[in-house]
């Protein structure tokens, strides 16, 4: 069965509905006169649900909700939600700067069951253009729980596309074939993301390995070290990383997290980037200094009768593959690289924290592939707006949320960019200043020169920087 189309045209279509498109909605809402609706095709707004440990908080302050720090006087904005659930004045004494993980989930939610113009339980399977009426025509089916319109198909039509569809859970080539259980008693195999739903699997197990040094690594480890009993921790956790490094959350490293920021790196030459991103790992890939205090008081405590619990903590292994031995155990192979000595762990259960990828675009796009223009690595170029380079013969725009990170840097997938995304948007595709945005967001100054350079600083000829590096004046 197929579903007829609008009357007319959306102006804006989001696909996939995450904080980066909710926040799209969110702030698109008070535009009148703007049409739009966003499609997910899972039936309702869930945000990282196996990761939503108890005590576990989010990294970045409460103020980066989904439309603050674009527009603190939304009514979609976290403190609104507290006033609407009643609960402005424990927070109010909670005194908590960051909110708990699930908090967070709980309010995005709270939007999302609010909001107009989201249609949950619509999968969009595809993306064409019309030239003849100057439109994107997305084609969709109707996916949920068994209801009599699963698998109705059906199109929509929109002058725009907001792409927000995620990362998925990543899992290592030469350990995927572990994740296909064999038989009852086989020994769990299963990435973070789904931690949550099989942690009472997990600690019935014997010994439990976790593999990955970033955040969800380390509070996966503290969670399961909190519920072993001392002395039966058997717990392993392993990282290729030389170091469980903590994140970079100095005040000025956070500034590389601001339009300021974004702005330099996206002027910056494609090589230039390629070689940046992996040395600013520990912007964003390691470990809150909380949490690995957190690991160490637990550790140490149950050091105090004598004696070390029974918990490894590895860094510089990489796990190079494995296998499922008779008895449902599992044989993982190790190589340490800086000693280059290889050897064999066998356990019980088996945790992947190796992180998510971002959901290739090239899929959905198909149909626009050959449209596309891409850089010397063959990816989408994506403009300071967020804007796919398209082929001229395409007068629509298709903005990506959360794919940009070779072209915008560490902050791409940060909440704390989300808002200020969602307006950049909003403005560039309504051709008006909808939401006001600072001309300056952080006190360091990323270049000598260029569009991200403060207003008001001293004119570029004012010094000469000789080779010795002083400044002298001319």
């Amino acid at each position: 069965m197929t579903t007829s189309e609008p009357a007319h045209p959306l102006d804006l279509a989001g696909i996939g509905i995450g904080p980066a498109n909710l926040s799209l909605a969110a702030l698109t809402q008070p535009c009148s006169g703007l049409r739009a609706a966003w499609y997910e095709q899972r039936p309702a707004f869930h945000w990282h649900p196996g990761l939503l440990i108890e005590d576990a908080t989010l990294q970045v302050p409460f103020l980066a909700d989904l439309v603050t720090l674009a527009d603190p006087t939304s009514r979609w904005s976290f403190l609104n939600y507290l006033r609407h659930t009643q609960r402005l004045y424990p927070f109010y004494f909670a005194e908590r700067f960051h909110s708990p993980r699930a908090e967070y989930d709980a309010y995005c939610r709270w939007v999302a069951e609010s909001l107009p113009g989201l249609h949950f339980g619509h999968r969009i399977d595809a993306v064409r253009w019309d030239p003849q009426d100057a439109v994107f025509v997305l084609e969709f089916t109707r996916t949920g729980r068994g209801g009599p319109a699963d698998g109705t198909t059906g199109t929509v039509r929109a002058r725009h596309l907001a792409i927000g569809i995620g990362s998925a859970p990543h899992i290592p080539g030469a350990l995927r074939h572990l994740t296909t259980a064999q038989g009852r008693h086989a020994a769990p195999v299963l990435h973070s993301a789904d931690y949550l739903r099989r942690r009472e699997a997990l600690l019935a197990a014997g010994h439990i390995t976790v593999v990955g040094s970033g955040q969800s690594g380390a509070e996966i480890a503290l969670d399961l070290l909190r519920r072993r009993p001392a002395g039966a921790e058997g717990l392993h956790w392993l990282s290729s990383s030389q170091a469980f490094a903590p994140m970079e959350y100095s005040k000025l490293g956070l500034e590389h997290f601001t339009p300021d920021y974004t702005r330099f790196f996206h002027a910056l030459p494609e090589a230039v980037r390629d070689r940046l991103l992996p040395a600013q790992w520990q912007l964003h890939r390691a470990v809150d200094h909380g949490t690995l205090a957190a690991l160490h008081d637990e550790l140490y405590r149950r050091s105090l009768g004598g004696g070390w619990p029974d918990a490894v903590l590895t860094p510089g292994v990489t796990v190079r593959g494995g296998r499922r031995l008779a008895d449902g155990r599992l044989a993982l192979d190790l190589l340490h690289r800086l000693q280059d000595e290889r050897s064999r762990l066998v356990t019980d259960a088996l945790v992947l924290a190796t992180g998510y990828r971002d959901r290739p675009l090239d899929t959905l796009l198909a149909e626009l592939a050959g449209r596309l223009r891409r850089d010397a690595a063959g990816r989408a170029v994506v403009d300071e707006c967020y804007r796919l380079a398209l082929d001229p013969g395409i007068s629509g725009t298709v903005y990506v949320l959360g794919a940009e990170r070779h072209t915008h840097g560490v902050g791409t997938p940060d909440l704390g960019l989300v808002a200020h995304r969602s307006a950049v948007i909003l403005n560039t595709l309504t051709g008006r200043e909808r939401y006001p945005l600072p001309e300056r967001t952080a006190f360091t100054t990323f270049g000598l020169s260029g569009p991200w350079a403060p207003a008001g600083g001293r004119p570029e000829t004012e010094f000469a920087i000789p080779a010795g590096g002083e400044a002298l004046p001319r």
